[in-house]
C-alpha cells in the first residue's frame, strides 16, 4: 500500500503508539508516517481543523463529533525518586502537603486528573513545579525535585531499576482510556481505512506482548 498516515498525539501518547504501528508500517512500505507529539490543545485543535487523520487522547473531547478505538487503560499512581522520601514517616496527607508537587501544564489531562484527586481529598498544596511534558516531569520526579501523579506506562524502565517507585496511595491509581479518535464526518483514505482495520484485529495482540507489564502495577 502507498499513502500517508498523519497523527497528532499527546505527550504520553508517544509511549502508546509506535507499538500500535510498527508492524502495520512493516507490512506496508508504502506508507509515510507522520506523528505530532504535542499538548492536548494543540491536538484537539489539528483534529478540529481536520489537519489529520487520527488523534490520541485520554479524554474525549466533548464537542466534536467523533469516531473512537479505545486502545488500553492508563494508570496514573502517584511517583517519586529514589531518594527524597522517608516511607516511614509517610501519611497520604504529609506526602502531599510537604513535598513539591510537580504538574504538567495548564490544559494536560494529567494535569485535570492530578488537581481533582487533590481538590477531592482537600489537601493543602504549598509548593508547586510545573513542567510542560511528561518526559520533563519523569527526570525532575527521577532527580528528586518533587512528586507527581503521573501514567506509569511511561515509567518502565525507571521503575524496574528502582530509580522510580510508586507510593501507594488510597484512590490511587487513577484509570482514564486511551483511544484512538477522528472525525465522524472525515472522510478516510485507503491507508487510513487500511491502518484502523488493522488496528481493530491487532490491537488485542499488541496490548498483550508490548503492555502487560502494566498490570503488576
Amino acid at each position: 500500500m502507498v499513502g500517508k498516515l498523519k497523527f497528532s498525539i499527546v505527550s504520553t501518547g508517544k509511549y502508546v503508539i509506535p507499538y500500535m504501528l510498527s508492524n502495520f508500517m512493516s507490512q506496508n512500505k508504502g506508507v509515510d508516517l507522520m506523528i505530532d507529539v504535542t499538548n492536548k490543545a494543540e491536538v484537539i485543535e489539528s483534529l478540529e481543523l481536520n489537519k489529520v487523520d487520527f488523534v490520541i487522547v485520554s479524554v474525549l473531547p466533548k464537542k466534536l463529533n467523533i469516531e473512537r478505538v479505545e486502545l488500553m487503560p492508563n494508570k496514573l499512581s502517584l511517583i517519586a525518586g529514589k531518594r527524597g522520601l522517608n516511607k516511614a514517616r509517610l501519611t497520604k496527607k504529609n506526602i502531599f502537603e510537604q513535598s513539591p508537587l510537580i504538574y504538567r501544564e495548564m490544559g494536560s489531562a494529567t494535569r485535570v486528573a492530578m488537581e481533582q484527586f487533590i481538590i477531592k481529598n482537600k489537601f493543602d498544596v504549598r509548593k508547586k513545579i510545573e513542567l510542560t511534558s511528561n518526559e520533563a516531569v519523569k527526570q525532575a520526579v527521577i532527580a528528586g525535585l518533587g512528586v507527581s501523579i503521573m501514567p506509569i506506562i511511561g515509567l518502565k524502565n525507571e521503575l524496574m531499576n528502582k530509580s522510580a517507585q510508586i507510593i501507594p496511595v488510597k484512590g490511587l491509581p487513577i484509570i482514564t482510556k486511551w483511544n484512538l479518535i477522528w472525525l465522524k464526518s472525515k472522510k478516510l483514505s485507503p491507508t487510513a481505512k487500511a491502518f484502523l482495520e488493522y488496528l481493530k484485529s491487532e490491537k488485542e495482540q499488541e496490548i498483550k506482548a508490548n503492555f502487560n507489564w502494566t498490570e503488576a502495577y
